[in-house]
């Protein structure tokens, strides 16, 4: 029996699976594992889980004929902020671009540089590129940096500014690239620079979970191809996924709605997935997942990433716990941030954790900096912006093991220090989360209870405005913070099914008569907010809390079998596929001008224009997939003709041509 081998690296968890490569046999998901995600060292979770569903199988490696890998660290890293370093060309731009879309915010504190050049509509230069700028530039203000991004006015028109500028940083820096109209081929510069610069800052991190995975599964001489599951299900080769990590936003709710649709069987229905950091909601339609053509929207972010239609918010089983003014009392408010929870760092520490733990319970008055640990998990790279003193500090302080919050910071200008440690992965905070709420409820029993109940315990006796405990006792705190993630699960359930029906989301949700409804308002009038489809609830912990979710929604919550690995089925069970677009302008009587995704041609008419466009685009699209994996490929065209009718007469605007090639990845003959 030939097998596909699915890993899922998570927040929180890695999964592995073993499907059977006919796919439409009975019980097709041969075995599955789990196994913790080391964010220190990647190949340390992924080993366990592939050697765990190994085991569960004899000889499993000498019949996997391939293997594909889904993640969220994307998708966590834009969320949570992190990621590389990057330096941003931007080409032919005034300064107001650059307060669209957020861009400054995605690019951080990376340096920036503008210089003349770009292109018009038709592709023709506007000025010339200005180099000698960018190689001053170079010298004096981009050192620090873990690569570029590259974008120029109507590049997806003519490439020819961002091709150049992008060999002077390569050349000069030895540092990757990336330049906008190789992630799309759509206008709207400043949102392509916004992906340009989230491409950039997640080469790293996706260039090492590839390494570290290519690497153990030669140590177990699996020699099958490995494949990466893209942000709208597809599958692309390890090659290319390198080249474009940002395509990897939502790659792991993608491999989970496609892993739900195949688990599940169900034609239409919300699918919500609970990871450790976040919460993906999407839905299915026709038994397929919706995609979004505005692209991929994640952190606050709006990308041109061919993505599933998805709803992404900072909320999993491990999001911090905070507690916050409302009114004269404390409410729960959780994330977005990812925390290590407390009954995972004591299960790896010991007394290490307890003990502080302990000493915070003896304390006459609880402050806010109890019940709180750092962890150093990543050590500073060398491309990196260099560190300040008190950052350093920090960092030495930690040495090799979690410690407590309330002995770590002496002076509050360290908290700034902290923040930023925090914001660039290196360290990561230990708090109270919905995760160690179910360990304290008796609901979750996996590591330990005890510094759970302490932790909560601890949260509890924290004061309000009126001076007065929190909570009552450690349950009653658990119980605080489980209903404010099924409040917030319940909320951000509806948003998405309310945007799918073509509401206002944000708008209608913040109407006073919809905010009781969802609170299940009981008073002269009833209210209430429900789903008219089925809610399927997937992730490891979603039979913990998705029960009481689909409760509030008031229709049933079916968690299929494999839920808790439906992301890892996924990533083995699509299909490659690639799509190229050749956009037709008029730029003057008699010449129609076409503009390929490299290159542009003008031709004497639109019928040899569009002749010559549709061969290219299938050389182009068979050879796209052929670097993307796949074996065998149909490929399908579509063609979009956009005219406007004045007076009688027809007049050309724009004729858009698309190719895409879809097919089954390539796999290695399995050995039995």
């Amino acid at each position: 029996m030939a097998l596909m081998l699915g890993i899922d690296t998570g927040g929180t968890y890695t999964d592995a699976v073993l499907v059977d490569d006919a796919l439409d046999v009975p019980d097709a998901v041969v075995a599955s594992a789990k196994a913790l995600t080391t964010r220190d060292d990647l190949s340390v979770g992924i080993s366990g889980a592939v050697d765990a569903v190994l085991a569960e199988r004899e000889s499993a490696a000498a019949d996997i004929a391939l293997v594909s890998l889904s993640t969220t660290l994307a998708t966590n890293a834009v969320v949570e902020g992190q990621g590389g370093r990057v330096g941003l060309v931007l080409i032919g731009f005034s300064e107001r671009a650059t307060e669209r879309d957020d861009l400054r915010s995605a690019l951080g504190d990376g340096p920036l540089l503008l210089i003349a050049g770009g292109h018009t509509a038709h592709g023709a230069a506007q000025s010339d590129v200005d180099l000698d700028s960018v190689r001053r530039w170079l010298d004096t203000e981009a050192g620090a940096v873990d690569g570029f991004a590259v974008a120029g006015e109507f590049a997806v028109r003519n490439p020819e500014h961002e091709c150049a500028v992008r060999d002077v940083l390569r050349d000069a820096s030895k540092r990757p690239v990336t330049c906008s109209h190789e992630l799309s081929s759509k206008l709207d510069g400043p949102r392509r620079a916004v992906t340009s610069v989230l491409n950039a800052r997640l080469i790293g991190l996706i260039d090492d979970l590839i390494d570290r995975s290519e690497r153990l599964l030669g140590e177990r001489q699996i020699a099958a191809p490995v494949m990466v599951v893209r942000g709208d299900g597809a599958l692309v080769s390890a090659d290319v996924a390198r080249r474009s990590p940002v395509e990897t936003i939502l790659s792991g709710p993608a491999a989970s709605l496609v892993g739900a649709a195949f688990l599940h069987r169900s034609d239409h229905a919300v699918v919500s997935d609970i990871g450790g950091t976040t919460t993906d909601v999407a839905l299915l339609v026709d038994g397929f997942p919706r995609l979004d053509p505005a692209g991929a929207s994640v952190g606050g972010w709006r990308t041109m990433v061919e993505a599933v239609a998805m709803w992404t918010v900072g909320l999993g089983g491990d999001s911090e716990v905070h507690l916050v003014p409302e009114g004269l009392d404390a409410a729960v408010r959780l994330g977005p941030r990812r925390a290590i929870p407390l009954s995972l760092l004591a299960a790896r520490h010991g007394t290490r954790v307890t003990d502080a733990l302990q000493r915070q319970l003896r304390k006459d008055r609880i402050d806010e900096r109890d019940g709180q640990f750092v962890v150093q998990v990543r050590t500073p790279s060398d491309g990196g912006k260099p560190l300040r003193d008190v950052e350093r500090g920090l960092l030495e302080r930690l040495g090799d093991g979690p410690v407590a919050l309330d002995e770590l910071i002496t002076v509050r200008m360290q908290l700034g220090a902290l923040d930023k440690l925090v914001a660039r992965g290196l360290v990561m905070m230990s708090t109270l989360t919905p995760s160690d709420a179910a360990h304290v409820l008796g609901r979750y029993d996996a590591w330990h209870g005890q510094a759970a109940h302490a932790g909560a315990e601890i949260y509890a006796r924290r004061r309000n405005a009126r001076g007065l405990a929190v909570a009552a006792d450690a349950d009653a705190m658990a119980r605080m913070v489980l209903d404010a993630l099924t409040r917030r699960s319940v909320e951000t359930v509806l948003e998405a099914a309310l945007a799918e029906d073509g509401f206002d989301a944000e708008a209608v949700m913040a109407a006073p008569v919809f905010e009781a409804a969802v609170a299940g308002h009981r008073r002269t009038v009833a209210l209430s907010a429900s789903l008219a489809v089925p809610l399927i609830g997937l992730g490891a912990s979603a039979a913990t809390y998705y029960p009481d979710v689909g409760v509030r929604l008031g229709v049933p919550t079916h968690i299929p079998e494999h839920a808790d690995v439906a992301n890892a089925v996924g990533a083995v069970v699509g299909q490659v596929q690639v799509q190229a677009t050749a956009s037709i302008s008029q730029p003057e009587a008699g010449r129609y001008r076409v503009h390929y995704p490299t290159s542009i041609e003008t031709y004497a008419t639109l019928e040899e224009a569009e002749a010559e466009a549709s061969e290219r685009l299938a050389v182009f699209v068979s050879k796209g997939a052929q670097e993307a994996g796949a074996e065998e490929f149909t490929i399908a065209a579509d063609r979009a003709l956009t005219t406007v009718d004045t007076g009688g007469q027809t007049i050309f605007v724009e004729c858009v041509l698309t190719a895409t090639a879809t097919g089954r990845p390539r796999r290695v003959q399995a050995h039995t």
